[in-house]
């Protein structure tokens, strides 16, 4: 099935795919490149040079600039404020700083990200978050700024520690601890 664009969007991208649907009030600049089976709701708007990759959701009221980009399977909550730019002035040009977030990961609502940071495959941002740093995969951070509390499995649970560096999931799973976060074993 082709994508669907709601007739109160504007869409100025040609390249997105399948099934993926764009809703009302949502602006999309050229150069924007959008996966299938994603799911951009109203009043959006995504700026050039922005990649996103398939199966992700962004909620209402998301606004993300060059230099963003979003992973497969990536949820962005309502609200969600990113940032390209550490010293921004009026009428004076910038130094693009990149966000990426990682395969998995989801953004809660309100959260805001400071230019220059990532975040890893599955990790998960609390609501309201101010993050600051690169949030490890498999982390569950939260506050302002925000720190992290917990690591979590592919699906948001929280982990119990197993033994030394190893973590593992309701279902059994284990996960290694890295320099970068966890990986599954």
């Amino acid at each position: 099935m082709p994508h669907f664009i709601h007739p109160n969007a504007l869409v100025e991208t040609t390249d997105i795919g399948e099934d993926t649907r764009i809703w009302a009030f949502v602006h999309i600049l050229k150069d924007v490149k959008i996966g299938r089976n994603c799911n951009v709701c109203d009043h959006c708007f995504i700026e050039s040079g922005v990649t996103i990759g398939n199966d992700v959701t962004i909620k209402s009221g998301v606004n993300i600039w060059t230099g963003v980009s979003l992973e497969d399977n990536v949820f962005i909550g309502p609200g969600v404020m990113f940032t390209n730019d550490l010293h921004p002035r009026s009428k004076q040009a910038f130094k693009l700083e990149t966000i990426t977030i990682r395969k998995g990961a989801s953004i809660g609502a309100g959260s805001v990200l400071l230019a220059g940071v990532e975040v890893g495959a599955y990790a998960m941002t609390g609501i309201g978050s101010v993050v600051t740093r690169n949030v490890k995969s498999h982390a569950l951070v939260y506050g302002n700024p925000a720190k992290q509390h917990a690591w979590i499995d592919e699906e948001g649970n929280k982990l119990t520690k197993a033994e030394e560096q190893v973590w593992i999931s309701v279902k059994g799973e284990r996960y290694k601890e890295t320099a970068n976060g966890l990986i599954k074993l």
